[in-house]
């Protein structure tokens, strides 16, 4: 079997996208293995920038069978208007399948997770107001809807009946909304039925037998290890498991289907939402690296917080992980700088530790403890090999990988698909 798993190391946002293109080039299959459309995934290739929130980003090699596992919770008409798009730019999406045991996002489950929103007080968890939580929330209290139940109609319409009556009572009761009318969304949902019923599949089942037939298995996540449900600043994190272990109950695979565990560093921290960031730049030093990685949500536009590069956080995902490799995106960004700060530790109430709390209000009061590297001035976004990096790259790269104790298997330098240095192959 050759089964690779790709996951952030950080907040999300560390160009998985882009590293799942490149490898999804030499493999059979693309599994998206959890989260939803509240992720999104940018690959460039000959200078085209493309989006991707739902679909594998694997999706533009045609060979390869892109898979919706099922522990992804699917929006179907988000879904649709992302396969229109690609298809009206000539990207033949025909290779998609569904697991017919995802869980389908509805529209009252984003109307929920807006309404949740706008009454959160200090505990705002800074969604996307994609509906992912809610989703996940009736999935594990197993009123949810599923891809299977759309197969037989009948099963669907009373599914819907009597979950839509449990949805309006909280969004009138508890938040004061409008709502939902049962005839529209079943007008709605019809034609989403016969669109989406030729693409279902048992995954699991779809999966398995590509491992055991020695085909190339490529699973993609959303979002980060600081956004795990178990291991992230929870509250402040996603609804599900974007780690490694992940892969297995949100895809249906074994431990030893995982081969390589790649996870992608950013050369410096960015985070969305809500949530400590103990390397937070609020000065103009932030607004510049800001605006050099272009750090805006490719999901919602939002302007993203940035910092220095906070190892601690990445040996985390390291260790959760199991990481056999790692890949560092962006490092051309620090082009420019002349010193570069990289946090080894936090000062809490004057005693250092390498390791992130579990308390929100604990890892508030966190100091970051700095190692501070000199810059470079020169454009790097052209080097192909890596003793061509100026000499000060080469140190930061090189502590990264002693500090995690994780070879670094390649360094990304520009947007582009090819715009790498391998420093180990990969596949």
């Amino acid at each position: 079997m050759a089964g690779y798993v790709v996951v952030g190391t950080q907040w999300g946002d560390e160009g998985k996208g882009k590293v799942v293109d490149l490898l999804g080039t030499h493999v059979n299959m693309v599994v998206r293995y959890q989260g939803g459309n509240n992720a999104g995934h940018t690959v460039v290739v000959n200078g085209k920038k493309t989006v991707l929130h739902l679909l594998p980003s694997g999706i533009l090699n045609h060979d390869a069978l892109c898979v919706i596992g099922p522990g992804v919770v699917v929006n179907p008409f988000v879904l649709f208007k992302e396969i229109d798009t690609l298809e009206a730019q000539g990207v033949k999406c025909d290779h998609v399948r569904i697991s017919d045991r995802a869980h389908i996002l509805m529209p009252y489950h984003v109307r929920l997770d807006e309404l949740e929103e706008q009454r959160a007080s200090k505990y705002r968890v800074g969604t996307t107001k994609n509906g992912i939580g809610p989703c996940y929330a009736d999935k594990y209290s197993r009123i949810g809807l599923r891809m299977c139940d759309l197969k037989d109609w009948d099963v669907f319409l009373d599914k819907l009946k009597d979950t839509l009556e449990i949805k309006n009572a909280e969004i009138t009761k508890v938040f004061g909304g409008e709502p939902f009318v049962y005839d529209k969304l079943v007008k709605e949902f019809e034609p989403i039925r016969d669109r989406i019923s030729p693409m279902l599949c048992d995954a699991t089942d779809l999966v398995n037998k590509a491992l055991a037939d020695n085909k190339v298995v490529l699973f993609e996540g959303a979002q980060a290890n600081m956004l795990d449900i178990n291991y992230g600043t929870y509250p402040f994190v996603t609804s599900s498991s974007p780690t490694a272990a992940g892969v297995l109950e949100g895809v249906g695979v074994g431990p030893k289907a995982l081969d390589h565990i790649i996870g992608i560093v950013k050369a410096y921290s960015t985070r969305v939402g809500e949530g400590p960031f103990v390397t937070e730049l609020l000065d103009d030093t932030g607004k510049l690296l800001r605006e050099k990685g272009a750090e805006y949500g490719a999901t919602t536009g939002r302007p993203r917080r940035v910092g220095w590069l906070d190892l601690p956080v990445v040996r985390q995902g390291v260790r959760i992980n199991g990481l056999t490799e790692l890949a560092i995106t962006k490092i051309d960004i620090l082009s420019g700088f002349d010193k570069l700060p990289v946090c080894i530790g936090y000062d809490i109430d004057g005693k250092v530790y390498d390791t992130v709390p579990a308390s929100l209000e604990v890892y508030g009061r966190a100091k970051p403890v700095y190692k501070v590297f000199d810059g470079w001035k020169e454009d790097i976004s052209h080097v192909t090999r890596f003793e061509d990096l100026p000499e000060n790259c080469q140190k930061y790269v090189r502590f990264i990988e002693e500090y995690c104790g994780t070879k670094i298997a390649l360094v990304s330098v520009n947007p582009e698909r090819e715009g790498n240095i391998i420093l180990s192959k990969l596949i």
